[in-house]
């Protein structure tokens, strides 16, 4: 019986760790409708999971471009909400933060310079919750790097 338990929670945490996540158009659910899919701390085009398919993938806290790894091919680093270029921990290098659901340009913190908001897995345009503002949604729980890669595949490489 322990045995059985046993691999039955190993069997779980393994199609745990293999997750896929889905990233949607707008407010639609449809298989037709896939833009991204994250597995494995990539992101792939669409629902693809060809290594020549790779937008971006996460290693720590930073976002590199395609498969790289080298440090010349960091997009962004996260660090405390804080979305920095590249390999820049320097405050003037921040390009968003994301703090209680909302995106914010730069360091700021004032509503008016809100860029999206994050809500069940929906992501607004600016302060909106209208359905016809939902600029994308993902089918599944994602860390803040991982939203931030996705993110950066929509607006930058769709």
């Amino acid at each position: 019986m322990r045995t059985t338990f046993t691999i039955l929670v190993f069997l779980f945490s393994i199609g745990y760790l293999n997750a896929q996540i889905y990233v949607y158009e707008g407010k639609s659910s449809f298989s037709s409708d896939i833009i991204y899919n994250l597995k494995n701390s990539k992101v792939y085009k669409k629902r693809s999971s060809f290594s020549s398919d790779i937008v971006c993938n996460i290693q720590g806290n930073k976002i590199y471009k395609g498969r790289s790894s080298f440090s010349s091919d960091v997009i962004y680093t996260i660090e405390d909400g804080n979305v920095y270029k590249g390999n820049s921990s320097f405050r003037s290098d921040i390009v968003f933060s994301i703090k209680d659901g909302q995106i914010f340009e730069g360091s700021s913190t004032f509503q008016s310079d809100v860029i999206a908001t994050i809500r069940d897995g929906k992501v607004y345009s600016g302060r909106s919750s209208f359905s016809s503002d939902i600029l994308f949604t993902i089918d599944g729980y994602v860390t803040l790097i991982e939203f931030v890669a996705i993110w950066h595949a929509v607006n930058y490489c769709y």
